[in-house]
């Protein structure tokens, strides 16, 4: 196959509405935008939406007629507001735009679908997490092309649980179909498989705040003398503190699991520090075959937001709601591919 070729559509069959236009939202909105897909968004802030509006952008600072709007037109509403705004826009949801469909960008599934569980919602959501952004936040930090070759992960459980509608099925595929629309590559993963490995790429963000804090504390020599691995191993602890806080905390049982793993490693690098004949052979050489694995599955491109490029996944066709696609589902998700959607 024609790794170039792209089987999943892009053409959603209904408009867009982004909740919040950050980093995230603000690039969904752009990118969507210039593909010529109808879409328009809401921001908290006033002044925010202004900006976006003169610079082209259908942007409201009014949640409630965003919502009326989006209710009347069977949009696809997109959750990228802050994850404890969550039950709040629910609620709103469910009131004010209860024909609509709708997805995230949460870094963390498990909260949400409980959230959106305990509202009765689960037919009317299909969650996702984009595997993409920067150190930066807010409207002015979005761009075109944030997501390119990025993977992004849509979750299936409902199809799991349940025996899912037609319009469920469809809202899933138009999920799928978005995805696809900002060049990036659709993920499967049930909520619970999703925090448990994110939580071991999350784990960086607390070792390398540490690792920030440990070359701090060295003054400003060792501040004069960091290199390059310095500086690229801290960048991630360059992200608003608010935002480390509630991707970490939101997902505290797969965290730890991961942090009790990283300090049983390091604790067994001291011992070997402290012996006779000081030496951390272990840990470099595991820690070099590890990195070789991940170079040799990802084939990096030096200019893509995600190290993975469009052919370095194994990758799986699926018809959305034909005769066992769940369990296709799984078995992408147990492989970590990209699906095709036909």
């Amino acid at each position: 196959m024609c790794h170039t070729c792209q089987v999943t559509s892009t053409i959603i069959s209904r408009p867009v509405c982004i909740l919040g236009i950050g980093l995230i939202g603000g690039s969904l909105l752009r990118d969507l935008h210039a593909a010529g897909h109808p879409v328009y968004g809401y921001n908290r802030s006033p002044s925010g939406a202004r900006t976006a509006t003169k610079e082209g952008f259908d942007v409201s600072a009014n949640l409630l007629d965003t919502l009326h709007r989006a209710n009347e037109e069977g949009a696809l509403i997109v959750l990228a507001t802050p994850l404890p705004s969550f039950g709040e826009i629910l609620d709103a949801l469910n009131a004010h735009a209860p024909r609509c469909g709708f997805t995230d960008v949460a870094s963390v599934k498990s909260r949400v679908y409980e959230m959106v569980r305990d509202r009765g919602m689960e037919s009317r959501y299909v969650g996702g997490h984009p595997m993409a952004g920067t150190a930066q936040s807010g409207w002015k930090a979005s761009h075109e092309g944030l997501f390119r070759s990025a993977a992004w992960v849509i979750t299936f459980d409902h199809a799991c649980d349940a025996t899912p509608t037609p319009e469920w099925v469809e809202l899933w595929t138009d999920v799928a179909r978005m995805i696809a629309a900002v060049g990036a590559e659709a993920i499967p993963a049930r909520v619970s498989s999703h925090d448990a490995a994110v939580g071991r790429a999350t784990i960086s963000r607390g070792s390398l705040a540490t690792l920030a804090i440990t070359g701090d504390n060295g003054g400003a020599l060792a501040l004069s003398l960091a290199a390059g691995s310095f500086r690229d191993g801290t960048r991630v602890a360059g992200t608003a503190p608010s935002l480390v806080r509630a991707m970490c905390e939101t997902n505290s049982e797969a965290l730890v699991d991961a942090l009790d793993e990283a300090l049983t490693l390091l604790n067994d690098a001291r011992a070997q520090l402290t012996g006779a004949h000081p030496h951390i052979q272990e840990l470099t050489d595991a820690g070099h075959r590890s990195r070789v694995r991940f170079e040799a599955r990802s084939g990096a491109l030096k200019d893509s937001v995600s190290p993975i490029r469009i052919s370095a996944r194994p990758v799986l066709r699926v018809h959305p709601g034909g005769p066992d696609w769940e369990r296709q589902l799984i078995q992408a998700e147990s492989l970590g591919a990209r699906i095709e959607v036909f």
